[in-house]
């Protein structure tokens, strides 16, 4: 069986002659699906029992004269039918306002996919001017060292969210993290210049990589015997009958 031509525009018929056409065109070769020949009416049923009942809400008929309308509807019907070419300017009409619909769905899908992928600054200084991170309430700022230690810090306990910790140390931001010399190690940026020997080898506490200010007034500056320090000792370990420094400086010179 031959496939229909485009369907005509008559207006109320355009959607249901539309849909059996589309139907038709998926069926490849000369196969003739029944239900491609039944959609038409059922769905010309449909429209004019929702348009009946809407005008009978609006305004109530008699028998004798919902048959009156149903052929003024016809007569119309058919003297609205359309140029073919008109019928073509509007569909093209309705495919590209549906295609513009799209687009901006599509569209503002992407901008809110991407706005809500926009990182949050979580920069902030801790108590001695260390680096920490900032809390969603704003206030609360959480020093570096103390994230993802599976104790909550933040009220909403962001500090310890699978997304920031599950992959340490790189789902942490970045000014969170310090990178020893030797790069399988790294140390959080609040352990920088905090006099302690942190990566190991020192390179937290000196070098150019480190980039620390002098040794503090609550600190001794020598080359320390013990391995935790670096190069400076606290001075309440000066006169402790302890040699701390190489040189006994911190027994002979240095007082706490």
């Amino acid at each position: 069986m031959p496939s229909p031509s485009p369907p005509a525009c008559v207006p109320g018929q355009r959607l249901p002659a539309l849909l059996s056409y589309l139907c038709w065109v998926s069926y490849p070769g000369n196969t003739t699906p029944v239900g491609c020949r039944r959609l038409p009416a059922v769905l010309r049923a449909a429209v004019r029992a929702v348009a009946l009942g809407s005008m009978n809400k609006t305004h109530p008929q008699r028998n004798g004269d919902v048959a009156a309308f149903g052929s003024a509807k016809s007569s119309s019907e058919e003297r609205d039918r359309c140029h073919p070419r008109s019928c073509t300017w509007r569909r093209v009409c309705i495919s590209a306002m549906a295609l513009l619909v799209l687009v901006a769905t599509v569209g503002l899908a992407v901008v809110l996919g991407l706005l809500s992928r926009v990182p949050v600054n979580r920069f902030c200084a801790a108590s001695n001017n260390r680096t920490g991170f900032l809390c969603d309430d704003k206030v609360t700022c959480v020093p570096a060292s103390q994230v993802c230690n599976t104790v909550s810090n933040c009220r909403s306990g962001e500090d310890e969210q699978e997304e920031l910790c599950g992959d340490l140390p790189r789902s942490l931001p970045g000014h969170l993290v310090f990178r020893c010399s030797n790069p399988a190690y790294w140390v959080y940026a609040d352990q920088r210049c905090n006099g302690m020997n942190d990566c190991g080898d020192c390179s937290d506490e000196t070098g150019n990589l480190a980039a620390c200010p002098p040794c503090g007034s609550e600190w001794w500056n020598c080359s320390p015997v013990l391995y935790e320090y670096c190069s400076c000792i606290p001075r309440r370990l000066c006169r402790d009958g302890i040699q701390h420094c190489h040189s006994w400086s911190d027994e002979y010179i240095c007082r706490p």
